[in-house]
């Protein structure tokens, strides 16, 4: 297979320049210059049922141009699944640009498939959440197929108290075909498409980090976890595992002007 260029395929306009991506365009474990790993299997907060190993070919490899995060239900350190949460802390910081991942969707009930962003000087064994603030590009939950969640977490405004800034759109083949999840980030907005179709906007209230923490470089994280508090609502189909979110592409952008 010819290597992906992202200059030749569509950009997103004069208004940004391409500053970081990985097309997946080699094989075996992900780039180790650009990806590392959340290890472990705490439950993550959530009551998640998987172990995240770290540089498990099993549960994170490149593969026919193509990123490959894979749960798989098999005993690990004491837990029933193993999957990989890759994320770019430390190799890829950003602050404000276009992220772009064109992804398709595991489809198992039970399975918690996100693309989502967390602060570059955190880490989560210090706690604090959600007053660091969370951004989350794309969250899928097998159990609703097709239904695609954007959301912004902060001390404020967050899901334990029902009042995350959210929003969702019907996308019914996901889990089928590749789609183009996108966040634009500056310091007075937060945006989330699918494609080209904008679904998520939050306008910074100018209220201070209680409500707009996102003032600071953040993170990458790509993960596939199974069950957790929102996942396993209607229960795991422990048949349906393995179960793999497929991901194309990651490229960011920074604004030009």
């Amino acid at each position: 297979m010819a290597a992906k260029d992202p200059a030749a395929t569509a950009q997103p306009g004069s208004d940004w320049e391409l500053v970081w991506n990985d097309e997946f365009d080699g094989t075996g474990l992900p780039d180790a210059a650009k990806w590392t790993y959340d290890v472990g299997g705490h439950g993550w907060g959530n009551n998640e049922k998987q172990f995240y190993t770290q540089a498990r070919l099993e549960n994170a490899r490149q593969h026919d141009g193509k990123l490959h995060i894979t749960a798989r239900r098999e005993a690990w350190e004491g837990n029933d699944y193993t999957s990989a949460r890759v994320i770019s802390s430390g190799l890829g910081d950003f602050q404000y640009g276009r992220f772009e991942i064109r992804a398709k969707l595991p489809a198992a009930r039970g399975s918690w498939a996100a693309i989502w962003m967390m602060p570059s000087d955190w880490d989560f064994s210090q706690g604090g959440w959600p007053d660091v603030g969370e951004i989350d590009i794309m969250e899928h939950v097998g159990h609703d197929p097709g239904v695609i969640h954007a959301s912004a977490h902060s001390r404020d405004y967050q899901w334990q108290k029902g009042t995350q800034k959210t929003g969702t759109i019907s996308v019914p083949r996901a889990t089928e075909a590749f789609h183009t999840y996108v966040l634009e980030w500056s310091e007075n907005r937060l945006a989330a498409y699918v494609d080209d179709a904008l679904y998520f906007e939050y306008l910074n209230e100018g209220d201070g980090e209680g409500k707009w923490p996102y003032v600071k470089p953040f993170y990458l994280i790509l993960n596939v976890a199974v069950g957790g508090e929102w996942g396993m609502v209607k229960g795991i189909d422990e048949a349906a595992f393995p179960q793999t979110m497929e991901v194309d592409y990651v490229r960011v952008y920074r604004a030009t002007h």
